[in-house]
């Protein structure tokens, strides 16, 4: 009942629920983006090209909400922006001047977001490029113009064109959105959007598994995969919940007749600080091979061929790339010189550790050792449930990597809404008696 206590809250702060309603309108307008097609496809062949894919191709359309299987206008997804991200974020250990924007606070994070968002039209010209000649090789493919129809009615430059207008216009339109809801909104905009694209597809799947297993229902390979799924939900909430408190005591010091300091505190570390980084940058990178293998790029089209397959070599190379996205987002968001500076200049120090270089060496300690856990994680959440689904043959998207955006991005939204809630008096929405973020009693 005080979940229920909760979300009845929400409508009673006026801020609280524009915020709310904003976001759920930014998620509609993309929702209905969506089915809008991309002019000169025919979006039915396309459709029945996509259905039933696995591997780097159903896990494309899984991100774009289906806008790959309608050849939307947001067929490119938010994809590209999050390549542009990774590329400013490679920038930052590579270039001082983006290293120097970082320490201006405010205005060097919106000169950062700025050329983010050039190199997402960059990124979305490339490969909307490589998308048009994608479709129109299709049309000779057996997948394409052999088995079904012509997904392209009039290939030619023309068509090239129009599609690189159309899917860059569509994924700056998403940008956009998404810096809206964040801003104006509740939650993170950009992961919104991918947590409805996700979810998006849930009742289709759903359906489609009905549809096919009809006349053969398997109560055993439901019961296996509904307690595969309670397990991982379990799991990622342990994991994005847990964390390492480093003890901190503040020195005692004397100001006129009052004295302050001398208190304990503890530094959090968070297992996963990358949070849902990694298998996001992970899928984003394996997508430019098919990129570059439709623009006849020598061979890229056999790793492509390689990776759509959804095979062991596409997990073993999507396991691989999430611990190294763990290890490099954890080693370029946390700075434990940064750490260690911070805490000498308020006096503060960690309980047998020297103040200095010996509590950054310290704090780097633990914190490699936090993110060996949480890579390991990490992979197994977003590798075994697409193992699993590959063991039962079940003919939809079934990956790890949706399920730990969905909840995650669920959590983050929760506690941001709880924020509000409590910082007004109310009850946050796990009521008043959690370990996490609780509300204060009504007098």
């Amino acid at each position: 009942m005080a979940a229920f206590t909760g979300f009845s809250n929400i409508t009673k702060i006026p801020e609280l629920r524009r915020r709310v309603l904003f976001t759920l309108m930014i998620v509609a307008v993309y929702r209905v983006g969506v089915f809008i097609t991309t002019p000169g496809v025919d979006r039915h062949v396309m459709a029945a090209v996509v259905k039933g894919q696995a591997g780097l191709l159903g896990l494309f359309n899984l991100f774009s909400g289906g806008a790959l299987a309608n050849l939307s206008i947001f067929a490119l997804g938010i994809m590209p922006y999050i390549s542009a991200s990774i590329i400013m974020q490679l920038m930052g250990m590579v270039s001082k001047q983006v290293e120097e924007m970082r320490k201006e606070g405010e205005a060097g994070r919106r000169k950062i977001e700025q050329y983010t968002r050039y190199g997402t039209i960059v990124i979305s010209i490339f490969q909307s490029f490589g998308m048009s000649m994608y479709l129109e090789g299709l049309n000779n493919a057996d997948v394409g113009g052999g088995r079904f129809a012509d997904v392209v009615s009039e290939p030619g430059w023309g068509f090239r064109l129009m599609t690189m207008l159309t899917l860059t216009t569509g994924t700056c339109l998403i940008m956009w959105m998404g810096e809206q809801a964040t801003e104006r909104g509740i939650g993170n905009g950009i992961s919104l959007i991918i947590f409805a694209s996700i979810v998006s597809g849930i009742p289709s799947a759903l359906g489609n598994y009905w549809a096919a297993n009809a006349g053969d229902f398997q109560p055993l390979v439901v019961a296996v995969i509904s307690v595969v799924l309670l397990v991982c939900i379990g799991t990622v909430v342990f994991f994005e919940k847990a964390q390492r408190r480093i003890p901190i005591q503040y020195a005692r010091r004397n100001v006129g007749r009052r004295i302050y300091g001398g208190q304990a505190a503890h530094l959090p570390l968070k297992v996963n600080m990358a949070s849902m980084i990694p298998p996001i940058f992970a899928s984003s990178l394996l997508m430019f091979p098919a990129t570059l293998s439709s623009m006849n790029i020598p061979g890229m089209s056999g790793l492509s061929a390689t990776l759509g397959r959804g095979d062991w070599v596409f997990n073993t190379l999507f396991a691989a790339l999430i611990v190294f996205f763990c290890f490099f987002y954890t080693a370029v968001t946390f700075q434990p010189v940064d750490v260690a500076d911070n805490l000498k200049k308020q006096q503060a120090n960690i309980p047998g550790i020297r103040p200095g270089r010996q509590t950054a060496e310290y704090i780097d300690r633990v914190v490699s050792r936090l993110t060996v856990g949480g890579a390991m994680y990490v992979s197994a959440i977003c590798v075994v449930p697409t193992i699993v689904g590959q063991i039962f043959r079940i003919p939809f998207q079934f990956g790890g990597t949706s399920l730990m955006i969905v909840v995650g991005v669920a959590l983050e939204t929760v506690s941001q809404i709880e924020a509000h809630l409590i910082t007004r008096s109310y009850e946050g929405l796990t009521g008043p008696q959690t370990n996490r973020l609780s509300g204060r009693r009504p007098a």
